[in-house]
């Protein structure tokens, strides 16, 4: 399949073929399996943000221990691994300079 290029806005989850005013945080190169896996998980995290915000009102459950911050969490890097593997060079030092996926191969 023909990879195209795309930008991902993490903040809003957007993905898009062009940088809308310059507000795309990364450059990537996909087909449109690997948009449909990331659009998945950005959809994902959007569902588990809904729910952490309902968790944020009950004050007996910690952080640590709420499911929905893990599964936000776990998706949020797996957005960071998939977008350094598709990432142009300047996306995926980006990434490392992060230092966010140090604890997940690369």
């Amino acid at each position: 399949m023909t990879k195209q290029k795309y930008y991902v806005d993490l903040a809003s989850h957007e993905i898009s073929e062009e940088n809308y005013q310059g507000t795309a945080n990364f450059c990537i190169y996909a087909d449109d399996e690997e948009i449909e896996q990331l659009r998945s998980i950005l959809n994902t995290m959007d569902e588990e943000n809904f729910t952490t915000f309902w968790r944020a009102h009950v004050p007996f459950v910690e952080y640590h221990n709420d499911t929905a911050n893990y599964n936000y969490d776990q998706n949020l890097m797996g957005a960071f691994q998939m977008m350094h593997d598709l990432g142009d060079d300047e996306t995926k030092e980006h990434i490392q300079t992060m230092g966010i996926l140090n604890n997940r191969p690369l």
